[in-house]
């Protein structure tokens, strides 16, 4: 939400909407963007969460529930859901909070940690399945549960649109918008938060100032942008971008010659940054730091679709990032590796089916071809 404004980002949307896909209907609550004050956000958690159960209370049987976290709070309001509706929850982890939370120091109050550990244990204990986005993931959401209870965290990847999201030319309108030409671009399209290592991008600017073939563009924005731009102010290789228009997005990767995915060391056991796939489906080569072992280091490995190195390491970010620059050849047959994975594992068609598989299951039958009983949704925000 924009911080000019008091209204919240879901005010004139209806809470509920139903959709009707070739085998099966569905009902989901609008998705939100919250406000990046802390306590602004708690509340408006809350609120949307509330809102969000209470319009899906209303109506028939259901086949399933499916909640996703952030924010902690849709795993309670998914259960309520599933009681009154009668289907299975599945509770769909993004990140793990109040983990990331208390890693980052945004969370020290005692009281706060403890009220937050007890709804997510609560969560997890009242889904009939609790779905995550790597390894790494599930081993953390399983050790917070009983023994007879960790197998019902199961991995499930984000899915990514391989059809709005293809290898396009470098040449992009948006990077005539930026003002760059031929220069190489390294690339970081997201969230500019406390958790991404992004002064890691601004060292090497400061490295490689002096090369006139190489920019670097920071796209997007968040809690952590106004202070990295003041760190940035006499880097003139270096080009802040607001978020563009989900439209755009396919165009903005293509952009990016490089593109960086940097993570906090701590983070990687606890949050997958989805934005990983996005890229891979761009046919662009990853530098990932991050925390070795970790999902997205072994999935650079297992893609073979470019380079991950040490998180919060400025020497080996730097290295890392000259070694790609230096083969822009193997830069594009990296990227066109990271494609094909993509193609072939994360389709929306093969996150359907393993979500499809997992109600079938959980209902201890096949779902109904009719659509006549919808799956719920309560996406976070």
């Amino acid at each position: 939400m924009p911080a000019s404004t008091n209204a919240p980002a879901w005010c004139g949307k209806a809470p509920l909407r139903n959709s009707k896909h070739s085998q099966a209907g569905a009902q989901s609550s609008s998705s939100i963007r919250f406000p990046r004050n802390d306590t602004a956000s708690r509340a408006a958690f809350g609120a949307f969460s509330a809102i969000a159960g209470l319009a899906g209370l209303r109506g028939g049987h259901v086949d399933g529930v499916l909640a996703m976290s952030p924010p902690l709070t849709l795993g309670l309001t998914g259960w309520g859901m599933s009681v009154v509706r009668g289907g299975p929850l599945v509770f769909n982890i993004q990140d793990v909070f109040p983990d990331v939370a208390i890693e980052l120091g945004a969370i020290t109050d005692d009281r706060l940690v403890r009220a937050a550990r007890w709804l997510e244990r609560a969560s997890y204990g009242r889904a009939a399945a609790v779905t995550v986005l790597s390894d790494d993931l599930r081993d953390n959401v399983a050790a917070k549960l009983p023994p007879d209870q960790r197998d019902k965290v199961r991995v499930i990847p984000n899915f990514v649109d391989t059809d709005a999201i293809r290898p396009l030319d470098r040449d992009t309108a948006y990077r005539r918008e930026l003002g760059i030409g031929e220069e190489t671009v390294v690339m970081y399209a997201g969230n500019v938060g406390f958790s991404q290592s992004l002064e890691l991008l601004v060292y090497a600017a400061r490295e490689l100032v002096a090369d006139p073939g190489v920019v670097f563009v920071i796209n997007g924005g968040g809690s952590a942008k106004e202070a990295l731009e003041r760190d940035a102010s006499d880097l003139p290789n270096v080009r802040f971008a607001p978020y563009q228009p989900k439209e755009r997005l396919a165009e903005v990767l293509a952009t990016g010659d490089v593109h960086v995915v940097p993570l906090k060391r701590g983070l990687a056991a606890s949050s997958v940054p989805s934005k990983t796939y996005s890229i891979l489906a761009a046919g662009r080569p990853l530098l990932a730091s991050i925390d070795t072992g970790t999902e997205v280091a072994r999935l650079v490995e297992r893609a073979g679709c470019g380079a991950a190195v040490e998180p919060d390491d400025p020497q080996a970010f730097l290295a890392g990032l000259k070694e790609l620059l230096a083969r822009p050849d193997r830069g594009r047959a990296l990227g066109e590796r990271g494609r094909q994975f993509v193609e072939r594992w994360v389709s929306p068609k093969a996150v359907a089916e393993a979500y499809e598989a997992l109600f079938e299951e959980l209902r201890g039958e096949a779902m109904p071809r009719s659509g006549t009983h919808p799956v719920a949704s309560t996406p976070r925000g």
